[in-house]
């Protein structure tokens, strides 16, 4: 169905009538997995497009007010949870909005600061107690889940095998296969299962000024194996940022070399993937390709 500023106004007047004369703008990076509007001055409405993302707005709603204070950067704060209306199925949700712009590679004023700085969001993250938290599935993409699992998830073994075949004659798939099979072959993650983001890429970090101020859009929220988190050492951060990005989010190997396949998994621009049709989105993949194979030409063998 058809997701727009007049579905938001229409469930507002009808659940949330206090918010309703506020004025609905649509955001210029709405999302993939959930539409995006701004609501007012300090207020964003977020409602998913598919029923597999359902799920997410429950974990944000039960578990983000409980993180939020144990983490050094803002992050998403939901405020009131809608129902279905309007000719609308899912739940969705109102939260605070957070000033600052998506944060680009090239926009960033101090990329060790952000390295350190994000690395330090990581590990904090992880530190806080998991116990009862959401296990890998579905609806989070299967985020945390050991690489290669045959899931619906982009870093299944099938799955990337098959992009990677499709990609001959345009990368080299030797190496990405060599990538790929030294992340198999990494010992799996051994102890407790672990907060996680599951998809710190370049949309949900924001930055004031070129600083990080934020971290947004915790829909694939998980706990269970770190290395998806490590992912903006490959796709965010500069070559320069690596080393110092590496050093305080204070992985092991075998973490790093999981990561990395991860990090290749989400980089294969396959032609017939509708992603692709965006000719920018093709340029920066295979600008992350590079970096992953650069990566593993240093460190991987």
């Amino acid at each position: 169905m058809l997701i727009d500023a007049a579905l938001v106004r229409r469930l507002l007047a009808e659940q949330f009538p206090h918010w309703a004369d506020l004025p609905v703008a649509s955001v210029p990076l709405p999302g993939m997995d959930n539409a995006t509007f701004r609501l007012g001055e300090a207020l964003s409405v977020r409602l998913p497009r598919y029923a597999r993302w359902v799920g997410q707005v429950e974990r944000e709603q039960r578990w983000l007010p409980w993180l939020a204070p144990q983490l050094p950067l803002a992050v998403s704060a939901p405020v009131a949870q809608g129902r279905p209306g309007q000719g609308y199925p899912f739940p969705w949700t109102v939260q605070r909005w957070l000033d600052g712009e998506a944060a680009t590679t090239d926009g960033l004023a101090d990329p060790l600061r952000t390295a350190t700085e994000l690395a330090g969001f990581i590990r904090a993250l992880q530190e806080i107690d998991a116990t009862g938290g959401p296990a890998p599935s579905l609806s989070n993409a299967f985020r945390g889940e050991r690489v290669g699992t045959e899931c619906d998830a982009l870093a299944a073994d099938s799955l990337v095998r098959a992009k990677i075949a499709k990609l001959d004659g345009i990368v080299d798939t030797d190496a990405v296969t060599a990538v790929w099979e030294a992340a198999l072959a990494a010992p799996a993650w051994d102890r407790p299962p672990v907060w996680l983001h599951g998809d710190l890429a370049t949309g949900n970090l924001l930055a004031v000024d070129g600083h990080l101020s934020a971290v947004i859009d915790f829909g694939t929220l998980a706990v269970g194996d770190p290395a998806c988190d490590l992912i903006p050492a490959w796709m965010f951060l500069p070559a320069s940022a690596r080393d110092t990005f590496r050093a305080a989010a204070a992985q092991d190997d075998a973490t790093w070399a999981r990561a990395r396949g991860i990090a290749l998994a989400g980089s294969l621009p396959v032609p017939d993937d509708p992603f692709f049709a965006v000719p920018s989105r093709v340029t920066a993949s295979l600008r992350h390709l590079d970096a992953v194979l650069d990566d593993f030409r240093t460190y991987g063998r």
